[in-house]
């Protein structure tokens, strides 16, 4: 049990730095290369979304 609650929370702080690096680094990137796009909010908090869920999609699949 101690185990599990672990895990989820390495997880959970991968994920946050995961989002940190895609706000930090991506975004700006993203900025330059499609202002138009990145220019509407909700375009680029449905990029980190989507990111996030594929992530914790491989990470529940590789998980025992």
């Amino acid at each position: 049990m101690a185990l599990t609650l672990f895990v989820i929370g390495l997880v959970g702080f991968m994920l946050g730095v995961a989002a940190n690096l895609l706000y930090s680094k991506a975004l700006p990137l993203f900025i330059e290369v499609f202002p138009q796009l990145i220019a509407s909010e909700w375009a680029a908090w449905g990029l980190i979304g989507a990111a996030l869920a594929i992530v914790c999609c491989l990470i529940y699949a590789y998980m025992p």
